[in-house]
């Protein structure tokens, strides 16, 4: 009689694989019971319990020195109104804070002061000035961009205003930013360049020179008599500046590269604990110079302004700050109103001290600049020779 075949269905199809896997493997897995919490690896928040007043803070800073260039401004304008005029008109004093505008220069007698020890006579103000905005961004990072800079301060607002009216910003793609990033370099390695190549002789010959003694005047009918082609300019700047953050500065502007340069030897640093983070990643959304502050233990880069912006929307406690070092592997936070107050005693400080040493105004006799200044755009450009 023939063996009847029994079919013990999918039992033996899965017996005769479990026979087949190695020993070593384990395929088990472990499901959490009905009661059984499932945990989740998301950190979570232990909020901050102090209210960020930095931006507060930073905005108050920012409409005093506006009002304080708004002032300078004015002051310089009826000076050459009197100088115009031959001195028929109200004489007002010159006000030697608008020689901060001339950072070319400042450059210029920057070299000259570390070559032969000695404060240029020609502007002076200018150099003390141009010295304490060098400190403020080796100290406080580039804050001089985002604290004290009017252009930069109208750049800020004029993204903001973008933000408010249009919803967003746009953000240029990294292969065209990344280059568009580097055109500021490019200009300030023109003037660097320059400047290097002059000797003291000439730069003191240069800063003697009747275009240098009114190169402030010229800067100022600039845009008194603004050609067509330069309004053109301007407004597509401001344009710009609405739709992306911080345009000028981002790309265009040789001063804050060279500030830039400067900020990366700075003990000052956004720092992020890792072990505070939540990683919401709204640090780096803030930052108006679009610097991946969520992914970074320190920003270094030279792009960083010191706004404190990241600080400012981060909601964890002690998971972002600026600060300092302080001893071996520890940092010290910078509250807000240190920035604040180290940024106005360096500039006040260094401004003070030029006054009080006699340095601050240059002693030009009235008849030079009522000479000079009815005959501005006559006066060209020098070219000294080397030694």
């Amino acid at each position: 009689m023939p063996a009847t075949k029994v079919h013990n269905g999918p039992s033996l199809a899965l017996r005769d694989t479990a026979m087949a896997l190695p020993d070593a493997v384990d395929i088990s897995v472990d499901l959490p019971t009905q009661n059984e919490p499932v945990t989740s690896t998301r950190k979570k928040l232990v909020r901050r319990d102090d209210s960020n007043y930095s931006q507060k803070l930073r905005f108050v800073v920012q409409s005093l020195f506006v009002a304080l260039n708004l002032w300078i401004g004015l002051q310089f304008y009826l000076w050459v109104r009197w100088a115009e005029s031959g001195g028929q008109k109200l004489e007002v004093s010159r006000p030697a804070g608008v020689e901060g505008w001339l950072p070319i220069e400042g450059l210029m007698q920057l070299k000259y002061f570390l070559v032969t020890g000695r404060v240029p006579q020609v502007h002076a103000a200018g150099f003390f000035l141009f010295t304490s905005f060098l400190l403020i961004s080796f100290v406080f990072r580039k804050s001089f961009c985002s604290w004290i800079c009017p252009v930069g301060t109208v750049s800020e607002y004029l993204w903001k205003f973008g933000r408010f009216v249009f919803g967003r910003n746009f953000q240029l793609p990294r292969w065209a930013d990344i280059p568009l990033r580097s055109l500021k370099y490019i200009v300030l390695s023109f003037f660097a360049y320059a400047v290097i190549g002059m000797s003291a002789a000439s730069i003191a010959e240069f800063l003697n020179s009747p275009y240098a003694l009114i190169v402030d005047v010229r800067m100022l009918n600039f845009f008194r008599y603004l050609s067509g082609t330069a309004a053109w300019v301007v407004f597509g700047l401001v344009i710009a500046s609405i739709f992306v953050q911080n345009f000028w500065c981002r790309y265009l502007c040789p001063y804050g590269g060279f500030l830039g340069l400067a900020a990366m030897f700075s003990p000052a640093q956004i720092t992020r604990s890792a072990g505070n983070c939540i990683e919401c990643a709204k640090c780096a959304k803030a930052c108006p110079s679009s610097l991946p502050v969520d992914k970074l233990v320190q920003i270094r880069s030279a792009e960083c302004t010191g706004c404190l912006e990241c600080v400012a929307i981060c909601p964890a406690q002690d998971a972002l700050a600026m600060s300092v070092p302080a001893g071996l592997r520890k940092r010290r936070t910078i509250p807000a109103w240190g920035m604040a107050a180290g940024i106005a005693i360096l500039f006040l400080g260094i401004a003070d001290y030029a006054r009080v040493t006699g340095q601050w105004n240059m002693k030009v006799p009235k008849q030079v600049y009522l000479d000079l200044v009815p005959k501005a755009s006559e006066q060209e450009h020098p070219i000294p020779g080397s030694q």
